[in-house]
This record gives structure tokens, C-alpha cells and sequence, in this order.
């Protein structure tokens, strides 16, 4: 037992992705009784695949972090208090797109039309989407971003851990849900099966990593996840295969754009953040900034941006001063301004 806690804490995040699909998968199979599954089945399903990111999310916790663990996954979790923008970008970005992509497509086939529009009773549609999105995602993104995403921070940027690492990791497991009768049939199905599970989810991973970056709520990426959920319930229509995977990959080109301009544009922001802390003062001893500048009066925002920028960054410029230290390892900040410290 030792041992494995040893494997484990060396490597928490494979643990934790090992230890989801596990128990998700082995639930599905325990209650379909085997796969494909039919689609009657997937409602239920989908609330039995719900327990492997939460309880391996918890489970991972426990071992790696123990109390301390949800100490901070329950600050994390209460964090309500940030900008209203960031409220509007993830209660937003996924219901405007995709209602955006449906009628932009509407002008070729009236089959694209949101659902909402041509349901008889649209109350009802959208309470269920609501409820259906902060059930999944509650459960999700304990595990997702509660446990993986902030110790993939510690290693990669943004991009990689929400696009190739998470998002990628988060579409397979999907798979087991998506797989179909005729899904390796042909070259259709095969290709909307892809594109279900690797086409939108990666790129839209990418922003709800971003807004967590921003914000270090997890509530808030809650909402996000949850605005997603109700969105496909909600505005998605039934379509035929073909439309549907037109549908899909219109929505994934729109969100790799979007993912795309914020970390374009954030990439500028830090750039432009530490080219101008060569020619400030150091507010502390009031000396000129020297090297890639000195962090000791502004540290954790240019942590940020240096994480995005290139992860091994920051790490470098320590080893080069000897910076003041928090209790958690984070240099301190000489100044009292939070709103200064965090970049917003």
C-alpha cells in the first residue's frame, strides 16, 4: 500500500485519469451490461459516468493532499467574488456561439434551427437543460479542474494542458457514451464519432482553462461547464448524421478561433507586461530593474503571465534571485494591493 501511494504521489495526475476512466467505464459496463450501449440507456449512463471524475478527483485528493486538499478545493469552490466579465464569458461563450453556428447554417436548411425555438413547451426545455448542466457539472469538474488542471499548471501552459492534456483526455472519455452500433461501419459514422469526442471539447477545455487561470474560482468554471450542458440541450436540434457533423465541426472551428485570439491576445499582454518591468523602479528598494525584471514588487501576476509564456520561465528568473517565500512556495508581493498581485 506504500508503494502505491509512492507511485501515486509521484504521478497524482496519471493516477487521477487512470482511476476516472476506471471507475466511469466500469460503471457503464456494470449497468449497460455491455457495449455498445443502446440509447435508451444513456441518460442513466451518463449520471453513472458521473462518479469516476468526482470520486477519483476526491479519492486523489485525499492521498496526495489530504485535509489541506479540500481545504483549498472548497475555497476554490466558494470563490464567487471576481469580475463580472468573467461571469459573462462563462455563462455566454457556449450559448451566443452555438446559437450563432446553428443560424448561420439555417440560412442553408431550416433543420438547423435551435431546439429552444421550435419546442412546445420552452420553459420546461430550459429548466431541464439547467438542472441537467449543474448536476454534470458539479460532478466533472471536481475531478477536472478541482484536482488535474492546477497541477498540470505547475508544468504546462494553458494551451497544453486544457488542449492537448485535459481536453483530450476529457473527449476519450466520452467515448464509451458516443460509441455507437455503426460507429467503425463507415467513414461517416467513424468521423462524427472523432468529432464528437476531439473536434469542440479540446478548444472549449482551452477557455475554461484560461477562465480559470483568471479567476482561480472553481465555481465559476462550474457555470462554464454547466452553460455548455444546457446549451446542448437546449439550442442543439436533432439532426440527420451528415448535419450533425457539419454542425459540429462549424462549432469547433468557431471556438478554436475564440481560443485561438485569447491566447494570442494574453500572450501580448504578458509580453508587453514584462518588456515594461525592465524600465520600472523596484518599488521595494528602489533600484532599476534588471534581466527579464525583478519580481519582488509584482511577482504573482508576472508568475502568470511567465507560466504562460513558457512554464520553465519563471523558474529560471528564481534561481537567478533569491526571492522572499510564502508558506505554499509563491514569492511574496511588497505590495498590498491584491488587484496588483493578481493582474486584474
Amino acid at each position: 500500500m506504500t508503494k502505491i501511494k509512492a507511485i501515486i504521489k509521484r504521478r497524482p495526475v496519471l493516477a487521477y485519469f487512470v482511476l476516472a476512466f476506471a471507475i466511469s467505464w466500469g460503471a457503464v459496463l456494470i449497468v449497460a451490461g455491455g457495449v455498445p450501449v443502446r440509447e435508451d440507456q444513456l441518460e442513466l449512463l451518463g449520471v453513472a459516468m458521473l462518479l469516476g471524475p468526482s470520486v477519483a478527483g476526491g479519492v486523489l485528493i485525499s492521498l496526495v493532499s489530504g485535509r489541506s486538499g479540500f481545504r483549498d478545493l472548497r475555497a476554490r469552490l466558494l470563490k464567487w467574488r471576481v469580475n463580472a466579465r468573467w461571469y459573462a464569458v462563462a455563462l455566454l461563450t457556449a450559448p451566443l456561439s452555438m446559437a450563432a453556428v446553428l443560424l448561420a447554417l439555417s440560412l442553408f436548411s431550416p433543420d438547423f434551427f435551435p431546439a429552444i425555438l421550435n419546442a412546445d413547451d420552452k420553459l420546461a426545455l430550459l429548466l431541464t437543460g439547467i438542472a441537467a448542466g449543474l448536476v454534470v457539472s458539479v460532478f466533472e469538474e471536481i475531478g477536472w479542474t478541482g484536482f488535474a488542471v492546477p497541477r498540470l499548471r505547475d508544468r504546462y501552459s494553458v494551451l497544453v494542458t486544457g488542449g492537448i492534456i485535459v481536453g483530450f483526455a476529457w473527449g476519450a472519455w466520452h467515448f464509451i457514451l458516443f460509441w455507437e452500433n455503426d460507429s467503425f461501419s463507415s467513414a461517416l459514422p467513424f468521423a462524427l464519432l472523432l468529432a464528437r469526442l476531439f473536434s469542440c471539447l479540446p478548444f472549449y477545455r482551452v477557455l475554461m482553462v484560461w477562465v480559470y487561470e483568471r479567476t482561480e474560482s472553481l465555481f465559476v468554471v462550474i457555470l462554464m461547464h454547466a452553460s455548455f450542458v444546457t446549451s446542448l440541450v437546449v439550442i442543439e436540434p436533432s439532426l440527420t448524421d451528415p448535419d450533425l457533423l457539419i454542425y459540429i465541426l462549424a462549432r469547433a472551428v468557431v471556438w478554436g478561433v475564440i481560443a485561438a485570439v485569447v491566447m494570442a491576445k494574453w500572450r501580448s499582454q504578458a509580453t508587453t507586461w514584462l518588456l515594461h518591468s525592465r524600465r520600472q523602479t523596484c518599488e521595494l528598494q528602489k533600484t532599476p530593474h534588471s534581466g527579464v525584471g525583478c519580481l519582488r514588487c509584482a511577482d504573482s501576476g508576472a508568475a502568470s503571465l511567465a507560466r504562460l509564456l513558457r512554464p520553465g520561465l519563471l523558474t529560471a528568473i528564481r534561481r537567478n534571485r533569491r526571492l522572499p517565500r510564502t508558506g505554499d512556495g509563491a514569492p511574496k508581493c511588497h505590495r498590498r494591493s491584491i488587484g496588483h498581485c493578481r493582474g486584474r
